[in-house]
């Protein structure tokens, strides 16, 4: 079926989802309706403001979808209604019941942000920096009951560098997502796409973070607090206490130098940064945001307010 253009329904949320559906909207296929959650109160005012996604579906004339329940007879209704060959999902952010898995003849895939089975979860980003990996890449699967069990379509890889953040590397894995749904497509298109099951015994978790994650223990060692810090930013964000005062913490640079000061010690306060002891070699934190202030670099926040060596950074 090489001139086979698909009838879709596709299903996101965040900026993540949102190259994925550029992607559809560029090609031969037909997006005939956008699912995404509803709008959400944010910032100070709690003000409704839509999903990322929901702006881009809008902005290209395609209906949107955003039910506040996706287990009821009458939105699996909705959606045959729109006869869709197949629903192609990118981090919406609910578990889809049986009777939409089975509703299209295509089936429903899923641009999942890790290369799976490692990374199964909420959080496959920031937990493929927060664990050291050396790559980190997306997976077109084919949707099961499972969380992020079902057969793999298609991967693609990029080399992670130490400096890479979340942050950094949404970006990068958005864009990822959406040339290798198009391969995938394509591929489904040429009667090329074949499922190969996943070894579930390789399979690694990636929870939900919560702002309690971004604690840091000084007590351990430079380079897994190095891989966190980076793996938090931008959200939860790593956080620590200078004389009671809460600070977010990025762009650590790892230092090999043993001291002998307790972990936590602050042992220098310079324009270049903060240098702190930890359990094994010490850490240099390069921009900073104090409690209900903006980020900054340390080199700005030095500036009024000094930062004495010996002070302990701790929990609370």
């Amino acid at each position: 079926m090489p001139d086979k253009s698909f009838r879709i329904i596709f299903m996101g949320t965040p900026d993540f989802a949102v190259p994925a559906l550029h992607t559809l909207l560029e090609g031969p296929d037909r997006v005939v309706a956008v699912v995404t959650q509803p709008d959400r109160p944010r910032g100070r005012g709690k003000k409704l403001s839509p999903p990322p996604i929901k702006l881009a579906a809008l902005q290209a004339g395609i209906p949107v979808l955003q039910p506040t329940k996706i287990r009821t007879e009458e939105f699996v209704n909705t959606l045959k209604a729109y006869s869709p060959d197949l629903i192609v999902v990118a981090a919406y952010g609910r578990i889809l019941p049986g009777a939409i898995l089975e509703l299209p003849p295509l089936g429903c895939i899923n641009i999942h942000g890790s290369l799976l089975p490692r990374h199964r979860g909420a959080a496959p980003i920031q937990w493929a920096i927060i664990k050291g990996d050396r790559e980190a890449g997306v997976t077109i699967m084919q949707m099961d009951a499972g969380m992020d069990t079902g057969a793999i379509l298609l991967s693609a890889a990029i080399p992670l560098t130490d400096e890479e953040t979340a942050g950094s590397l949404f970006g990068k894995l958005a864009d990822l997502g959406g040339t290798t749904l198009a391969r995938a497509l394509d591929l489904l298109r040429a009667g090329r796409l074949f499922p190969v099951e996943q070894d579930h015994t390789l399979a690694t978790a990636s929870p939900p973070l919560t702002k309690e994650d971004g604690c840091l223990n000084w007590h351990m060692p430079a380079l897994e607090l190095h891989r966190l810090i980076r793996g938090l930013d931008p959200w939860p964000a790593a956080h620590s206490f200078i004389d009671g005062q809460r600070f977010r913490l990025f762009a650590p640079e790892l230092v090999h130098k043993e001291c002998n000061q307790p972990p936590g010690t602050l042992i220098l306060a310079d324009p270049q940064g903060l240098l702190i002891a930890t359990a094994k070699d010490c850490l240099l934190i390069q921009e900073i945001q104090p409690e209900g202030k903006k980020r900054m670099t340390v080199e700005a926040y030095l500036c009024g307010h000094p930062l004495t060596p010996g002070l302990l950074l701790t929990s609370q």
